[in-house]
């Protein structure tokens, strides 16, 4: 997943940062600029976090800022515990969630966690598609019980598949939150870490099928169907490919928001 820290406050900004690169987010950062707004309307980021120091008390305005600009990104502000009247503010100009100073390690990443589950239409941490079992907190996905011998980008882009569950990510959108431009490699590793994933999936489901191609955008997650018989060069992989939304056999929608 990836996150915008928006920060005036250098050494906020790294700590919220580490803790989050700890649980493998791409960070960007910014300050409480207009620059923060640049780069929340120009990336497509999971969570946008406002660590507002003492001196930033108007803090509202740049949640304010942000939504004009049409950035529906969720919105998490961390100010100290005694601006109350900040934390209205804040939430009634389209925050969407408040942390106050100090806080715990464990606590950021719970509320983080929580907003971008809210945000993608899951109450809870654990996504179930079929057999398969996704734990937001625990970072397992398992199946039957039994976890998935994942790598971390295999569980990163099986992640972000139950997070969009019946939406297609693109590939471009993979690229994104797996790696957040530094080193990116060019797209083809996105198909190999689906080839990766659909076998291990179907061998932990008896051949159950739940990753979809949609021609010409990306990849879907959705309920499994029976993989297809082997073909004659062995490997099987490439499964009956969804259909476009326009002809009806998919409700699919793009990344974008």
């Amino acid at each position: 997943m990836r996150a915008l820290i928006v920060a005036d406050d250098a050494s906020a900004a790294l700590r919220v940062q580490t803790i989050l690169a700890a649980q493998n987010f791409v960070c960007d950062t910014a300050g409480l600029d207009e620059d923060g707004i640049a780069v929340g309307k120009l990336y497509d980021h999971d969570i946008i976090i406002l660590d507002l120091s003492a001196q930033s008390g108007a803090g509202y305005e740049l949640v304010q800022k942000f939504r004009a600009a049409g950035v529906r990104t969720p919105i998490m502000v961390i100010a100290a515990t005694e601006q109350i009247d900040l934390r209205v503010r804040c939430l009634g100009r389209g925050a969407d969630d408040f942390l106050t100073k100090p806080y715990d390690h464990r606590e950021l990443v719970a509320h983080v966690q929580a907003v971008v589950r809210r945000a993608n239409g899951h109450a809870q941490s654990e996504i179930r598609t079929g057999k398969l079992l996704i734990n937001l907190d625990t970072r397992v996905a398992s199946v039957s019980d039994v976890p998935l011998p994942l790598t971390q980008k295999e569980y990163c882009v099986l992640e972000l598949l139950s997070l969009r569950k019946g939406v297609v990510v693109t590939k471009e959108a993979f690229l994104n939150h797996l790696y957040g431009g530094m080193e990116e490699p060019g797209m083809k590793i996105i198909d190999v870490f689906i080839c990766k994933l659909r076998r291990k999936l179907a061998e932990a489901t008896g051949g159950r099928h739940y990753i979809n191609t949609v021609h010409g955008r990306g990849y879907i997650l959705s309920d499994p169907v029976l993989r297809p018989p082997m073909s004659a060069s062995g490997d099987g992989l490439e499964p009956p490919t969804a259909t476009s939304p326009a002809h009806g056999s998919f409700a699919a929608q793009t990344m974008g928001r």
